[in-house]
């Protein structure tokens, strides 16, 4: 029997910093089987997991980093303090109880995020994709090539990596479109696209791989209205102002590509 998909909550209300859900399982960390175990680096035997019907948690993924938080029972708590995904879609939510096992399957329990790390996990997550826009706009007919292939909005490693050699005169250009923007306060909209919706816009280069996307389901899309599109399963800011001052730190480079990091104030 295939395990049910957790419901990703938040990817269609990311203000929700509370949720009442059902709790799938619950199991020893060492009980799991080694794949399972080997999404987390720094767990160990006293370390539980918990699968619930819904999750309001953002899993580590996509360059963001995982919510953390708390799990609350009717007999206890459970402190959240990594999530990830599994292979077959479920939300694993690893932590500590306070005090024992006290939240058991089947039972109704209170999800609730730490809102203070989610909200600045969405500045990142919102200023990267703005930067890779900026950059986009300023450089795409610039640099031979060129193409947008990876990012992290981690808060001490947050950079977009391009193709192509971005070189350091163009620090103050990007930041000068960076900035303009941001103040533009565009607005941040998610969105579901199948193929059609990419390519009607003449955006077949951002259709996702059909591997990525559940049979009958259409992909998720951050439309940052009048910049960029994005294929993204992360949260955001409601509208580009909203990330705040955004500094770009340095321009780097590596066997003709570029990495250019960044910062949130």
């Amino acid at each position: 029997m295939t395990a049910a998909r957790t419901v990703l909550a938040f990817q269609h209300d990311a203000n929700l910093h509370t949720l009442q859900t059902s709790v799938i399982s619950v199991s020893t960390f060492n009980s799991l089987e080694e794949s399972k175990r080997q999404l987390f680096k720094d767990a160990d035997e006293k370390h539980h997991v918990i699968v619930t019907e819904q999750t309001i948690f953002h899993p580590q993924g996509g360059g963001q980093p995982s919510d953390t938080g708390t799990l609350k029972g009717s007999s206890g708590n459970f402190a959240v303090t990594a999530v990830r995904m599994d292979g077959t879609g479920q939300v694993l939510h690893l932590g500590l109880f306070d005090d024992g096992p006290s939240i058991s399957p089947g039972e109704t329990i209170e999800q609730a995020i730490d809102v203070e790390k989610r909200l600045l996990y969405s500045r990142l997550h919102t200023a990267g994709h703005v930067l890779g826009s900026a950059v986009r706009h300023l450089l795409e007919k610039e640099i031979e090539n060129f193409d947008e292939l990876k990012a992290s909005h981690f808060p001490d490693s947050a950079a977009c990596e391009f193709q192509g050699s971005i070189e350091g005169k163009w620090k103050d250009p990007i930041q000068k479109k960076l900035d303009e923007f941001l103040a533009a306060k565009m607005p941040v909209q998610i969105e579901w696209w199948d193929e059609d919706d990419f390519r009607s816009r003449g955006l077949e280069r951002l259709v996702p791989d059909r591997s990525l996307v559940p049979a009958g389901e259409k992909s998720r899309v951050v439309n940052i209205v009048g910049a960029e599109v994005y294929p993204c399963g992360g949260t955001h800011v409601e509208t580009t102002d909203l990330c705040g001052p955004v500094a770009v730190k340095r321009i780097s480079r590596k066997t003709g590509n570029s990495r250019v990091s960044y910062i949130v104030t």
